[in-house]
């Protein structure tokens, strides 16, 4: 795996619809292997967290322009953006921020997707209707984003166990991983579901552990 640079860092102020605000260390890099253009957010005092040589609180989150900014409640995603935003904060650590929507096979596919679910398919079962597979994305960028910022250990704030297996094989040491929290909602309960089931995630809802 070749090494990724930092190409710019820059401040700024962050302020969620809720009112929560915080500052961010934000992030850009060159060489990264997709040449997508992910950034990291350096969150709460994550700098002394590296200088007391902790594992800081890192979380990979995948965009979704759907959840992330329009608030769709098909998923689970701007509820995870934001509460991850403010537990880094708390903790000292990184979000990074992944441009791999829809499980790595793009908006629109996520959006045709959708239309595949509204016909009865889960989400899991849509993205192989479409001829995509289940997960599509890849760490390695993350991997070598860390690596520019001079983080080799990590808490890896996921559900999501493929996030530690890949990030583990790519040389980062991950410490523990901490679960998120269950964010349910009516419109979403079917793809939590789904998460659940195919991707063995380690936070269920109470409704699926028999």
């Amino acid at each position: 795996m070749d090494d990724a640079t930092i190409r710019t860092e820059v401040s700024v102020p962050l302020r969620f619809p809720d009112g929560y605000a915080t500052k961010a260390e934000v992030f850009t890099f060159d060489g990264l292997v997709d040449g997508r253009e992910h950034i990291a957010f350096g969150l709460g005092e994550w700098r002394d967290t590296l200088a007391r040589d902790e594992a800081p609180l890192v979380r990979p989150h995948s965009e979704c322009l759907t959840g992330d900014v329009f608030g769709s409640e098909r998923c689970d995603c701007g509820p995870q953006l934001r509460e991850a935003v403010e537990r880094i904060t708390n903790a000292g650590g990184i979000l990074l921020y992944l441009r791999q929507e829809g499980r790595g096979i793009g908006l629109y596919a996520k959006l045709d997707a959708y239309a595949l679910q509204d016909t009865g398919m889960d989400t899991y079962e849509a993205n192989l209707a479409l001829g995509h597979a289940e997960d599509e994305r890849d760490y390695t960028a993350a991997a070598q984003m860390l690596r520019a910022l001079g983080v080799s250990r990590i808490a890896l704030l996921s559900n999501n166990p493929d996030k530690e297996k890949q990030l583990t094989e790519l040389g980062v040491t991950v410490t523990e991983r901490v679960p998120t929290r269950l964010h349910l909602s009516a419109a979403n309960a079917g793809y939590l579901a789904a998460k659940a089931r195919h991707a063995r995630r380690t936070v269920e809802p109470d409704w699926l552990a028999s």
